[in-house]
């Protein structure tokens, strides 16, 4: 294929998936219209179905306030309902149950009693965390009691500050695969990062390794086209689609695949920031310079990360044909890391009331004593995170977080500067990447522990998508991502004195009201 062909059919796919989803969304627009429109039209001309509607909303409220929620995600929706019941209660039966639907969760349920019990329990590597810092081992002990995930001190951890260095890094080691290839992405895009992927992938299928896509249907909509699975299963690579966007009001439809894996025989894996497209390598430039991260794991706490995509891929529909046994997927490691600290791989996913993602965030700030640092693409946090970073700040902790100089999606960027004020006026500092658009999901707290994965500091992945995350302590990746946090402040401006205050009232108002919603975005 020469290189008018391939441009031609890469804008192509783009084409046909943004039809797609243009035809999807109006046709679950219609069908929520056409249904507002019937309850309405019978509450006009029906006092008692008036009467019913309004009741449902009134248990709806009070159902909702009863539930073991943060206030700032149940506010939203009750002052929705409220106002205006009918729509309310619409939108919070197709974007508000958060993945309760009891099949989904059964499903994975099931799964996760076969898989959690397989990975090792990590009593040594806990105790030994524990002699050397016992706050550490607390958030440690917490990723495993709550979430079903070790710690472990056998692994080695190599932490890449460019996404395009963590690619290079990935496609060498796709090339010297022997056994298996695990990949899930929330994004891929058919075009040069990922035909330079599928080559290897396709070189190692005729090498007889058995080789495995997983990718999340909203997340690449706007990048690939529907047959993307039948070219991909064409060349012997098995091939699985999360959550499917299609028409018809579908309660799963407001979580999302959004955890990005590579697992290379069950001893070599990679995750971060970054999904399988152009533009996070720099490559296209949409909004600036793209920043993002990834870290490379070696050695015995790949298992965790083999065990989180075996659960998506063996939960994601009950038609599917799955594994009926996964101890070849989860090998002993074969290299020896001494000194090589402490890293626990984790995952986080809506289909449970543990907020791992959360919670992780949160001990990272009451673990640190001299600094705890953020950056993240997105800041729309609930009360109980802006109380504990404020808190640490007056602590006389230095906090910061850096987000980005230029926005990907503009409403949303309102809402992350809508959260400013509430910060620095307790001390937190803010900073914006000015080169562009500042992708990365981390944290690091004195020196010591940092966190590398997919988990934004929002209300999506915080409470509504299946996201990972790795944490990693006393070892040369946690000084290298500090060197990343400096070197990146570098080229940021900082804005806390300018969000502390002078602000318009009307750009407050307009602040607030969208702060209001947050969790409906």
């Amino acid at each position: 294929m020469n290189h008018a062909e391939s441009t031609y059919e890469q804008r192509a796919s783009v084409k046909n998936g943004t039809s797609r989803l243009l035809f999807t969304a109006l046709s679950i627009v219609i069908e929520v219209w056409f249904i507002l429109l019937v309850v309405l039209r019978l509450n006009e001309n029906a006092q008692w179905i008036a009467f019913l509607t309004r009741a449902a909303a009134t248990f709806m409220v009070l159902g909702i306030y009863s539930q073991h929620k943060t206030s700032s995600m149940k506010m939203p929706w009750i002052i929705l309902i409220m106002l205006a019941p009918v729509l309310g209660v619409a939108l919070y039966l197709l974007i508000g149950l958060n993945g309760s639907t009891r099949r989904m969760r059964a499903r994975y349920e099931a799964v996760d009693l076969v898989l959690l019990p397989l990975l090792p329990n990590g009593g040594e590597a806990l105790s030994r965390l524990g002699q050397a810092d016992p706050h550490a081992a607390n958030i440690a002990r917490y990723l495993h009691s709550c979430a079903g995930y070790p710690v472990y001190d056998n692994t080695a951890v190599e932490y890449y500050d460019d996404a395009a260095k963590g690619l290079a890094a990935q496609k060498q080691a796709l090339a010297q695969a022997k056994h298996f290839i695990f990949m899930e992405y929330h994004a891929i895009e058919d075009a040069e990062s990922w035909h330079e992927i599928q080559l290897i992938l396709e070189e190692r299928v005729r090498c007889g390794v058995e080789v495995r896509v997983f990718y999340d249907d909203m997340g690449s909509i706007g990048f690939i086209t529907t047959d993307f699975v039948k070219r991909l299963e064409a060349k012997g690579i098995r091939c699985r689609v999360f959550n499917p966007f299609a028409p018809g009001l579908n309660l799963f439809l407001n979580n999302r695949d959004h955890r990005k894996i590579t697992v290379i025989d069950g001893q070599v894996g990679f995750t971060g920031g970054y999904n399988l497209a152009n533009e996070y390598f720099n490559l296209t430039h949409p909004y600036g310079h793209w920043k993002d991260t990834g870290v490379k794991l070696t050695g015995e706490a790949v298992k965790s990360l083999t065990v989180t995509f075996l659960e998506m891929w063996n939960a994601v529909s009950k038609h599917d044909v799955n594994d009926k046994s996964f101890s070849q997927y989860l090998p002993e490691a074969e290299q020896s890391f001494s000194e090589a600290g402490f890293v626990a791989p984790y995952a986080d996913s809506p289909m449970d009331d543990e907020h791992v993602g959360e919670e992780v965030y949160l001990s990272m700030a009451e673990y640190a004593k001299d600094y705890v640092w953020f950056i993240t693409p997105y800041l729309i946090l609930t009360d109980e995170m802006i109380h504990t970073l404020s808190l640490a700040a007056k602590r006389g902790v230095d906090v910061r977080i850096i987000t980005p100089g230029i926005p990907d999606k503009k409403v949303v960027y309102s809402v992350t500067r809508s959260y400013y004020n509430a910060l620095v006026r307790n001390g937190v500092r803010i900073f914006e990447y000015t080169p562009g658009f500042c992708h990365a999901k981390m944290s690091i707290a004195d020196d010591v522990i940092a966190t590398c994965g997919t988990i934004n500091l929002d209300y999506r992945s915080l409470y509504h998508h299946f996201e990972n995350g790795c944490l990693y302590y006393g070892n040369q990746a946690v000084m290298d991502t500090k060197a990343d946090f400096e070197a990146t402040m570098a080229q940021c401006r900082e804005v806390s004195e300018q969000y502390r205050s002078g602000r318009s009232a009307g750009l407050r108002l307009f602040q607030l009201i969208l702060r209001l919603f947050a969790p409906l975005l």
